[in-house]
């Protein structure tokens, strides 16, 4: 091989060797399996958690914000610890697809044998076994019902539910439904958030002027929060009006 042809390959390498590096520092948690970290988006592999809008049941059969107690959960678990993520590829979505120890914790084990996650098993089977133990001991989503994350992004009436708790008749109509619709997913969850039309969040509390006129729909990108803090988090604004 010449020497032009070797520097080629090696610059082709380039990338994938960069890819490959440990993304290290203190997480922002967006959601249970997905954090940043400095600039990073960083996919935890192996695990699939539900989305921030996921609803799922409580032990009383009542709606409760799963996605939200999840992604809360890890925050309070990693709260200023250390992350270390090993990547493995990157996602459609241009994330670093990553197994993550915090503080020397298999953060992905933790999730999943907490009842926050579940072995992503379509794509590896390392967390089968913490996945077992969690359904036994009723962790986390467990203790009630819920619909699987991979199958509620493509929900529809055949979806199976999982969970401890025998599922009451309205089961279907809560938990194929989405916090970000129409119907507030709880009592304490009451701020909207709408997209205007340059594409900016802005969140309206139940004082706000225009609260009643902004009507809650998933396609057009509305969303319920449960408090100012978690609507700023998600990068939006207070209404001016």
């Amino acid at each position: 091989m010449s020497m032009k042809s070797t520097l080629l390959a090696l610059l082709l390498l380039l990338p994938s060797l960069a890819s490959a590096a440990d993304i290290t520092g203190i997480a922002k948690v967006r959601e249970a399996d997905n954090v940043l970290i400095g600039t990073t988006r960083v996919r935890l592999g192996g695990i699939d958690a539900p989305s921030v809008d996921q609803l799922c049941l409580n032990p009383h059969g009542e709606r409760w914000t799963c996605g939200i107690a999840a992604r809360d959960e890890l925050i309070k678990h990693a709260d200023g610890k250390s992350w270390v993520c090993h990547p493995r590829s990157i996602d459609r979505r241009g994330r670093q697809v990553a197994r993550c120890d915090v503080d020397g914790e298999d953060i992905q084990k933790w999730l999943v044998r907490s009842g926050w996650a579940l072995a992503y098993r379509t794509i590896s089977h390392d967390y089968e076994p913490d996945e077992a133990e969690a359904r036994t001991a009723k962790a986390g989503m467990w203790q009630g019902a819920f619909i699987a994350p991979w199958d509620w992004r493509v929900r529809n009436k055949k979806t199976t539910i999982l969970g401890a708790t025998k599922p009451p008749d309205s089961a279907k109509a809560i938990l194929l439904a989405s916090a970000s619709g129409p119907v507030a997913p709880s009592p304490d969850c009451t701020i909207k958030g709408n997209v205007n039309g340059a594409g900016e969040c802005i969140y309206h509390t139940p004082q706000s002027r225009w609260y009643a006129q902004i009507k809650m729909h998933v396609a057009k990108g509305t969303r319920w929060f449960c408090s100012v803090e978690e609507a700023e988090a998600a990068g939006c604004r207070e209404t001016r009006r």
